[in-house]
C-alpha cells in the first residue's frame, strides 16, 4: 500500500497531464527566475504527503507487529519490529517491477536523442517525446519508492543499532537523549551531513558540465564544419570527460559517507570516557543517524520530485503548449531542466544510498563507539 502511494504521489507532482507540472510550465512564460522559484516550490510541497505515508506505514505496521505477540529470550515484546520488517520486505518485494520503471526512463530518453541525431522525420521524435516523458515520471517514481523503502529500512536498522549496542555494553539502550548538548549536537552533524552531501553531489555535476561544455566550444573553434555536417564531433573525448569524472568526483561525498559516523563516534566516545559518560560515543551516532535519516528523507524527496517536474514542464512545453519548441517560455523552461538534472540525476538518488550506508556503518561500527 505504501509503495502504491508512492507511485501515485510522484506521479501527481511529476506528470505534466496534472496541475502541478502545468502550473510550472506556465511560471516559465514569465522568465527564468519565475521558473526556478516554482519548481523549488513544488519540490518543497511534494514532501509532505509522501512522510505522511512513510509515518503511517511505520505506525501501523509496528501496531500490528505488536498484535503477533513475539517476544525475545528475557520476554520483550520484539513484535512491533517484526512487522515493521514485513512492511520493509513487502515494498522491496517488488524490486524487478521497480528496476523494469528505472530502466524505461533512460531507454526513452536515449532513444529521443538517437531520433534527433539521426534527423529522424518529427513525427517520429513526437513520439519519443511522449515516451521520454513517461520515463521521467517512471523514474522519478522508482527513486520515490526508494527513498519511501529506505526510510522503512533505516528505522529498523536504527533499532538494531541500539539493541547491539546495548549488548556489547551489557547495559539498557532504549532511549536517546537529545536534551544532552553533546548528543543535539550529534543530531546537527547528521543533519548538516546530508546538505553538505548534495551540496557536493550538485557541484560534482556543475564541475563537469563546465568540462564539457569546455570541450565543445574548443570543438566548434578547432572544426568549424561541424555545425554544417563537413566534419565529425570527437564524441570520445565528451565521453571521456564524463565518464572520468563521475569516478572522481564522487570520492569525496562517497568519504564524507563512510568517515563521519566513525570519527564523531571515536571523539566523542573519547569525551564521554573523561566526563564519566560511558555511552556518549554510541548515543552521539545515534541521534546523528537518526536526524540524518530524517533530513535525507526530505531532501531527497524535494530533489527527486523538483528535478523531475522541470524536465516534463519543459516536454509538456515542447508538445505544443504555451508557444511551443523555440519560444521564450520553453527557453526559460530548458534553464529549470538544466537545474533539475542533478537534483533527480545525482543527488536525489544518492541520498537514498546515502542514507542507508550511515545506518550500515553505525550498526557495524557500534562496538567501536563504547
Amino acid at each position: 500500500m505504501t509503495a502504491y502511494a508512492f507511485v501515485w504521489i510522484t506521479k501527481y507532482y511529476t506528470d505534466y497531464k496534472h496541475e502541478p507540472v502545468r502550473t510550472l510550465a506556465l511560471s516559465s512564460s514569465t522568465g527564468h527566475g519565475t521558473n526556478i522559484i516554482a519548481g523549488i516550490s513544488l519540490g518543497l510541497e511534494s514532501t509532505a504527503l509522501p512522510v505522511l505515508v512513510i509515518s503511517i506505514a511505520i505506525v501501523s505496521a509496528f501496531w500490528l507487529g505488536n498484535t503477533s505477540g513475539l517476544v525475545d529470550e528475557t520476554g520483550n515484546p520484539t513484535g512491533g519490529l517484526f512487522g515493521t520488517a514485513v512492511a520493509t520486505m513487502g515494498m522491496l518485494s517488488t524490486a524487478a517491477y521497480v528496476l523494469t520503471m528505472d530502466m524505461f526512463g533512460p531507454i526513452a530518453d536515449n532513444a529521443g536523442g538517437i531520433v534527433e541525431m539521426s534527423q529522424q522525420p518529427e513525427s517520429v521524435r513526437e513520439i519519443t517525446d511522449v515516451l521520454d516523458a513517461v520515463g521521467n515520471t517512471t523514474k522519478a517514481t522508482t527513486k520515490g519508492f526508494a527513498i519511501g523503502s529506505a526510510a522503512l529500512a533505516s528505522f529498523l536498522l536504527f533499532s538494531a543499532y541500539m539493541d547491539e549496542v546495548a549488548a556489547f555494553a551489557q547495559a539498557p539502550f532504549h532511549q536517546v537523549d537529545i536534551a544532552i548538548p553533546e548528543v543535539f549536537v550529534g543530531g546537527l552533524l547528521g543533519s548538516m551531513l546530508i546538505y553538505l552531501f548534495s551540496a557536493w553531489a550538485c557541484a560534482a555535476v556543475g564541475r563537469t558540465a563546465q568540462e564539457v561544455v569546455k570541450e565543445v566550444r574548443r570543438q566548434f573553434i578547432e572544426r568549424p564544419g561541424i555545425m554544417d555536417y563537413k566534419e565529425k564531433p570527437d564524441y570520445g573525448r565528451c565521453v571521456a570527460i564524463v565518464a572520468s569524472a563521475s569516478l572522481r568526483e564522487m570520492i569525496k561525498p562517497g568519504a564524507l559517507a563512510i568517515i563521519s559516523p566513525i570519527v564523531v563516534g571515536i571523539v566523542f566516545r573519547i569525551l564521554g570516557y573523561y566526563v564519566g559518560h560511558p555511552l556518549l560515543g554510541a548515543k552521539v551516532v545515534a541521534a546523528m543517524l537518526m536526524f540524518a535519516t530524517v533530513s535525507g528523507i526530505l531532501m531527497a524527496l524535494f530533489l527527486n520530485t523538483a528535478g523531475g517536474a522541470w524536465d516534463n514542464a519543459k516536454k509538456y512545453i515542447e508538445t505544443g503548449a504555451l508557444g511551443g519548441k523555440g519560444s521564450d517560455c520553453h527557453k526559460a523552461a530548458i534553464t529549470g531542466d538544466t537545474v533539475g538534472d542533478p537534483f533527480k540525476d545525482t543527488a536525489g538518488p544518492s541520498l537514498h544510498v546515502l542514507i542507508k550506508m550511515l545506518a550500515t556503518i553505525t550498526l557495524v561500527m557500534a562496538p567501536v563507539f563504547l
